[in-house]
């Protein structure tokens, strides 16, 4: 598949720091694009300068295989974005926002209609935006961005403030768009059990850095399970394991085993056999996304 999104070493410095380093996103033809991180990693600024809504410090941006420096108006007219927040009049209505959007992108009357419909806003239309609801106002703000039917839609945090019920609607919303008409899309988000259920490919950002890039099952795949250990006495099963070079924790009724490999299983069960440690149960408990989440970021993830 072509690369809809493409950057090289970006990088964007405010106040001497940097915010986005070195991040190379690669966006495929036809994917759902996780790009995944707490608040504060990176994210906004990472699409706003695809977007060249903001100047990079280092590095490139492509987009359609094209140079964004260099072929902006190109890019931009197939382009739909929702950065933050959404942006409308709250004193005119659904449908006069979008005749603004229409207006100014020079588009035909189709477009508005089959947008309001997509997002389920026809019923709506003829109401003031100021009387919105917020699942409204975002799914108002989205049918703005998808106005133009553009070949590549990104979206900040789409979901941010809506209850599980207009999590549910506008992540059902998202999966349609490629099926259906085409789009490419690149959402961020930090919930994780969003990405986990939209997205086809994930990149994982934080502190300005990328930590991984590839399919969900990429990112299972190469995270060994912990093997978790009941014996009848594990604070001297850890004691004597770690004497013979293993660094095992105890966590509650456990001893649990990161990085342990089949072939070290049995032996961990011969030395505490060896010293009269009866072992009660052996598991293996395979990483969640939320704990490789975890692990790769340091910090909590919203669920």
């Amino acid at each position: 598949m072509n690369e809809v999104v493409s950057t090289y070493n970006l990088s964007k410095k405010y106040g001497g720091e940097y915010r986005v380093k070195d991040v190379n996103l690669s966006v495929r033809e036809g994917n759902i694009y996780g790009f995944l991180g707490p608040n504060g990693a990176g994210k906004t600024t990472t699409l706003k300068m695809i977007l060249g809504l903001t100047k990079p410090t280092d590095g490139k941006v492509k987009v359609f295989g094209k140079v964004l420096e260099e072929n902006r108006e190109f890019i931009l007219k197939q382009t739909g974005a929702l950065i933050e927040s959404p942006s409308y009049y709250g004193h005119l209505t659904g449908l006069e926002n979008m005749r603004v959007v229409q207006r100014l992108r020079d588009l035909p009357d189709r477009n508005v209609v089959e947008a309001l419909r997509i997002v389920r806003l026809e019923k709506q239309k003829d109401k003031k935006v100021s009387e919105y609801s917020l699942g409204m106002k975002q799914r108002l703000g989205i049918a703005m961005a998808i106005v133009s039917f553009p070949k590549l839609l990104i979206l900040d945090e789409p979901t941010n403030g809506l209850d599980p019920a207009g999590i549910g609607e506008i992540r059902e919303l998202i999966k349609s768009l490629p099926l259906q008409y085409g789009m490419t899309v690149l959402i961020s988000s930090h919930l994780l059990s969003e990405i986990e259920q939209t997205a086809t490919a994930v990149g994982i950002i934080n502190n300005g850095v990328m930590m991984f890039q590839g399919s969900l099952e990429d990112l299972k795949k190469g995270k060994q399970p912990d093997i978790l250990e009941k014996t009848g006495n594990n604070w001297l099963a850890q004691k004597l394991l770690t004497e013979k070079g293993y660094s095992p924790s105890v966590d509650g009724e456990f001893l649990v085993f990161r990085n342990l490999t089949d072939e070290q299983v049995p032996n961990v069960n011969r030395i505490l056999t060896a010293g009269n440690i009866d072992v009660y149960r052996i598991e293996e408990q395979k990483k969640s996304l939320e704990s490789i989440f975890l692990d790769m970021t340091g910090k909590e993830s919203s669920l």
